[in-house]
């Protein structure tokens, strides 16, 4: 083993990574898919969603994967019934927080939260909903912010800020009540600093933003983290 890495496993496997990689990218890096709805490659990690819970020998506590270093020994387990219903109970606190109703959302079939309930199983939610009723902002030539579908998951804060560098999108207020808000909480049509780049529709992983009469098929991505990389490198 090299100087400057770490030998560790991941679901019994023997890996070497470099030092300070997190075990998210650990695991990406060696083929093991861990779900994420905030993660992307290529921005700052967030830590939000708690999707990429991780369990580690030794300790009675689940990490978040995003943002936990890997360390030498570190024996790493990314699928387990604990973590499963883990994931279904945060996927579910998620969908209870905002109104979520895929049959009359733009995302609908092309959306990472409702890609991820399927794959997990999760077709109710046993918490009392939210139906959060706040104003669909439309003021922008193309662009619609809808934050009754917004997962506060910050893809879109991030890629305006880490890669268009603008930092238009930011949040407000916290907890349950926490809002995407543009420049000083402006109507989106108003706004100085956006370039109209389109990078937070690409990334946004529901139907919180997107453009106006544009299927979000055509709008996002396939590989969301392919497009930062390759928007990071220019």
């Amino acid at each position: 083993m090299s100087a400057g890495t770490v030998k560790l496993k991941i679901d019994n496997i023997e890996v070497n990574v470099p030092e300070g990689t997190m075990i998210l990218e650990a695991a990406r890096a060696n083929g093991v898919v861990i779900p994420t709805l905030c993660d992307v490659e290529g921005l700052t990690a967030y830590g939000g969603c708690r999707m990429c819970m991780v369990e580690i020998h030794g300790s009675p506590k689940l990490f978040a994967s995003c943002v936990t270093p890997v360390s030498t020994g570190m024996e790493i387990v990314t699928q387990s019934d604990k973590l499963k219903e883990y994931r279904k109970m945060a996927l579910q606190f998620i969908l209870s927080e905002r109104s979520h109703i895929c049959s009359v959302c733009v995302a609908n079939n092309s959306c990472e939260l409702q890609k991820l309930a399927n794959e997990l199983g999760v077709d109710h939610v046993q918490f009392e909903r939210e139906w959060t009723s706040f104003p669909v902002d439309s003021t922008h030539d193309f662009l619609v912010l809808d934050r009754n579908r917004c997962i506060l998951c910050t893809r879109c804060v991030r890629v305006c800020d880490e890669i268009e560098g603008v930092h238009t999108l930011d949040l407000k207020l916290r907890g349950k009540d926490e809002q995407v808000i543009v420049d000083l909480d402006d109507q989106w049509g108003e706004s100085t600093s956006c370039t109209s780049c389109r990078k937070c529709a690409k990334v946004c992983p529901v139907g919180a933003i997107y453009v106006e009469g544009e299927a979000l098929s055509e709008t996002k991505d396939k590989n969301v983290a392919k497009f930062v990389l390759s928007r990071r490198n220019r």
